[in-house]
């Protein structure tokens, strides 16, 4: 019995591996949010593309917005983690400080949830993917798996269905206004924006000038 167990457990970690090597040169067929998509809309609108095709001004906004930090932690932003704590000590809202690389490991591994053995697998493959995978390839499966309204996943899908456009040929506040949806899609539209939302509109473009894309 043991023995059928170690062999499983092999197994699994094999093809985890496997996995995660595949991820770096292809984006995930579907992932656990997509199907949960899936199931509740009946359809999802979602387009992969590559790096280059997404064009900067979107990248830009999206680490304005999520992760500043991005190009220079190895995974975990510490400092924001250490304000999170301090911030839901406070009996305040629940406010999240994971980085584009831990959402990544989340959207593309993952399900969601805030349980502690979501966030101890989260972590193993958060610094896994910034071993194998790197920046680059980490923000291309990011901007391609994000939830970014209802059925709406990726980039590329929100240009189209908010400004019938490609994610490349976004202007800079048009980018700035799909950024300003995360990391709560399906609360906000900017189509319909609140005041709240216009000015996170203007400060993620301001916070733009300072994304160095690398």
């Amino acid at each position: 019995m043991w023995k059928k167990i170690k062999r499983l457990i092999y197994i699994l970690i094999l093809a985890n591996i496997l996995f995660i090597v595949w991820g770096k040169f292809f984006n995930p067929p579907i992932t656990f949010t997509q199907i949960g998509g899936l199931l509740e809309y009946g359809k999802l609108k979602r387009d992969y593309i590559s790096y280059d095709e997404m064009g900067n001004n979107v990248k830009k906004a999206v680490i304005a917005a999520e992760d500043q930090s991005f190009f220079d932690h190895n995974g975990f932003d510490y400092k924001a983690i250490e304000k999170a704590m301090q911030h839901n000590q406070q009996g305040k809202k629940i406010r999240g400080g994971s980085t584009i690389s831990q959402q990544t490991a989340k959207n593309v591994f993952l399900w969601q949830g805030r349980s502690w053995i979501r966030k101890g697998f989260e972590a193993v493959y958060t610094f896994i993917i910034e071993l194998v995978w790197g920046k680059d390839v980490i923000l291309e499966r990011y901007l391609n798996s994000i939830e970014m309204g209802r059925g709406v996943f990726g980039v590329e899908a929100a240009s189209q269905y908010y400004f019938n456009k490609s994610a490349k040929d976004l202007t800079k506040s048009e980018a700035a206004w799909i950024a300003t949806i995360l990391p709560n899609p399906q609360k906000y539209d900017p189509k319909n924006p609140s005041p709240y939302l216009n000015k996170k509109h203007n400060w993620i473009m301001r916070q733009m000038n300072n994304i160095t894309l690398k």
